[in-house]
């Protein structure tokens, strides 16, 4: 359960002591190697409760200490305060959100559903604050000389606007309210999280023999073994309903019916009718943000979520995706009579239904670019592509990897290293949880535990990338398919933000960036995957050991936009969705109806689905999050897109100029700039549409120079 706000002003550090709380391990500052580190070995679900209690009892005093200073507010005695304010609070919510995504047992869920709302009322406890308030609001009026530094300056700007933006100066009677909505809305984003976990656990697809079995590659076979046997069942095959277990299956699996029960098990998360269906939880979230938005002086929720943003208004962040959805909808066409001729010419006797796609899309590829999914797949070993990360991280951003010893993991499957720059100073540790499993929610992502600063003296940080690759029998190599490959490259690009941070203040510090900046780096390492260096290294056959042939590679760089159109249209109908949901305002919203309606406005191609459907779409309602933000996603590939034109225009993607201007002006900056300028530094002027239309093989729109695309807007309101 994210809490972006709270992350952004409860700053972690190790040298505080801890609060009164009794003999509670979770309080104290973090012991052992490398500045201290999470204490796992020492965790317990009972212990949580209380340990969250006392710290915000201790941050709460420290806020009352700051607001009632009899001294004149400066930057030291207000918001250098407030960064070294809530360290116990931090480094117990650190292990909170851990438990959250990766070890939701029933115990876990039931502290959770305790403490989420009390984590989002002590929030506005501290945002709500009217002396706390006019103290930042007195620092930032006079920035220019109370700040030091324009580092400074910009924590100054940072407090203000997120005080604001919280509701700092309304009146109390709507404070009041604004209290109650984000504590009722922690309850319901706690409720749609466990639901959709419930969904994913309960409902799996059991496969008893080869019939079944039919058209799945060995190494999907083995997965869906060892997938079945850690349940309890082996000598039978298990369909997980995860991503990373049910889209290799509608690829491959010959039997249509079955791919039609695991789609429909897969789209209908959250959506069964039963006591965790979500959407009547929907209902009652986009009401209350659109009341919320309202008592903030916002239209709606996306013009708040959006007031901070590079976008800076729905309006252009809408605009961006209806100029990308014409020539991707057009695509999608094509893609669906290139896979229709298929069916036909081999007398399936069938009309391509969503559940087809994948499966006819793979027989399309073949056909097309002689290119099959199965002869990539035994060159793409899980461990190899892991240490291919760690060379790109050398090569481009001098950050280099080796195994950390001593510390301890919340599971057995978490490996850790300790990462230094190039004159071996320690920059942080990575913890690495790949496999899925009961309890952890899916999908993949990167954490901070600890954020990178220097306030007080260094502090480095630690992060983490964790995803949902089905685990395979002990000893045996774990296959990823391409898309996989991808993801674990952009959730590592994440991580490299937070280990390339190089700031003073944790607020500021690593990937808390705009939203729809934050995926930019991500995004961008993605295009590393293919470049010959890391292919000819890393890419080795499982068997043999040989690199991937050049053949092989020439095919998939001739497939690489292929299915571009799926790509787009489904992830595009998901971004358009949420946003028109959440400009629709306080008008009464059917999920369904509403989701239904919409598409169908929007001419989405009937032959495939949104890729997050609204009852399961956590980036949007299991927290704010995401919310009218699901299109920072293709606003960053604009980004990512350009800049990595800006390596093939020079030397290459590992040229040494331009790479030193990405981590100087992208990957260390943190939020210690406005994300446009820092743009602008690494590449000398805006960004156009011109570079994502040609990455996806789109026709490029009339204004596609640069410019042309997502651009600083004027400032966004509040000042």
């Amino acid at each position: 359960m994210p809490l972006p706000f709270l992350q952004t002003i409860l700053p972690v550090l190790l040298f505080a002591a801890p609060p009164s709380g009794g003999d509670n391990p979770l309080l104290a500052p973090w012991k052992g190697p490398y500045g201290g580190v999470p204490p796992f070995g020492e965790m317990k679900v009972s212990l949580l409760a209380p340990a969250l209690d006392a710290a915000m009892a201790e941050q709460l005093a420290a806020i009352d200490r700051i607001a009632s200073d009899p001294a004149a507010p400066t930057f030291d005695n207000t918001l250098a305060a407030l960064e070294r304010s809530g360290r116990a609070l931090d480094r117990v919510y650190a292990l909170f959100d851990i438990w959250s995504s990766n070890l939701s047992t029933p115990e876990f869920q039931a502290v959770e559903r305790e403490l989420a709302p009390k984590l989002a009322a002590h929030q506005d406890r501290i945002t709500q604050n009217a002396k706390l308030f006019a103290r930042v609001a007195a620092v930032y009026d006079a920035r220019e000389t109370l700040c030091r530094t324009p580092e400074q300056q910009r924590l100054a700007w940072l407090y203000h606007t997120n005080f604001v933006r919280a509701g700092a100066r309304l009146d109390a009677p709507a404070k009041k309210r604004v209290a109650e909505i984000n504590a009722r809305l922690a309850g319901l984003y706690t409720g749609f999280t466990q639901n959709l976990l419930a969904d994913e656990a309960g409902y799996v697809t059991w496969l008893d023999g080869e019939r079944d079995l039919a058209g799945l590659p060995p190494a999907v076979r083995a997965a869906a073994a060892a997938a079945a046997e850690a349940r309890g069942q082996p000598g039978k095959w298990a369909v997980l309903n995860t991503r990373s277990s049910v889209e290799p299956f509608l690829a491959y699996s010959a039997r249509r019916d079955l791919r039609e029960k695991v789609w429909r098990n897969f789209v209908l998360r959250g959506d069964h009718g039963d006591a965790k269906d979500n959407k009547a939880a929907i209902a009652e979230i986009l009401k209350l943000r659109a009341e919320r938005a309202k008592l903030l002086g916002y239209p709606t929720h996306a013009h708040w979520r959006l007031g901070d943003s590079m976008a800076g208004t729905p309006e252009r962040a809408t605009g961006l995706m209806e100029a990308v959805w014409p020539a991707a909808v057009a695509r999608v066409k094509e893609e669906v009579r290139d896979m229709q001729a298929v069916a036909d010419r081999e007398g399936a006797k069938l009309t391509i239904e969503p559940w087809d796609y994948r499966f006819y899309a793979e027989k399309v590829r073949k056909a097309k670019y002689d290119l099959d999914e199965n002869e990539v797949k035994p060159y793409l070993q899980l461990e190899n592509l892991r240490e291919a990360l760690f060379w790109v991280a050398g090569r481009l951003l001098d950050l280099h990897f080796t195994p950390a010893k001593g510390v301890p993991v919340y599971h057995p499957d978490v490996r850790v290293w300790e990462v230094k720059d190039g004159k071996g100073k320690l920059v942080g540790l990575w913890y690495f949880d790949p496999y899925a499993r009961e309890g952890k929610r899916s999908g993949a992502w990167m954490n901070a535990y600890r954020n990178q600063e220097r306030m007080d003296g260094e502090v480095a940080t630690i992060v983490s990338n964790n995803a949902n690759f089905v685990k395979g029998k002990p000893g045996e190599p774990v296959l990823l398919s391409w898309d996989d490959a991808e993801t674990l490259f952009h959730e590592f690009g994440h991580a490299l933000h937070g280990l390339s941070s190089n700031v003073t203040y944790k607020s500021l510090s690593g990937t808390d960036v705009a939203r729809d900046y934050v995926e930019f780096p991500s995004q961008l390492l993605e295009r590393w995957l293919p470049t010959p260096e890391v292919l000819s290294r890393f890419a080795l056959h499982v068997e043999t050991g040989k690199p991937l042939p050049q053949e092989l590679v020439k095919k998939i760089e001739r497939a690489s936009r292929f299915n571009q159109g799926f790509a787009t249209v489904e992830y595009l109908s998901a971004a358009l969705v949420d946003m028109k949901l959440h400009l629709a305002g306080d008008r009464p919203i059917d999920a369904a109806a509403f989701e239904r309606d919409t598409l169908a406005a929007l001419g989405m191609p009937r032959e495939l689905v949104m890729r997050h459907r609204t009852p399961q779409f956590a980036h949007v309602f299991s927290s704010d999050g995401y919310s009218a933000g699901y299109y920072s996603y293709l606003w960053a590939d604009t980004l990512s897109a350009d800049a990595y034109e800006a390596f093939t225009e020079a030397g290459g993607p590992y040229d040494a100029q331009v790479a030193g201007r990405l981590r100087r002006f992208v990957f260390s900056a943190g939020n210690t700039v406005d994300p446009a300028e820092a743009y602008r530094a690494f590449r000398g002027r805006d960004p156009g549409i011109g570079a994502l239309m040609r990455k996806r093989g789109f026709p490029e729109p009339a204004a596609a120079g640069a410019g042309a695309g997502p651009e600083k807007p004027k400032p966004a309101k509040p000042q």
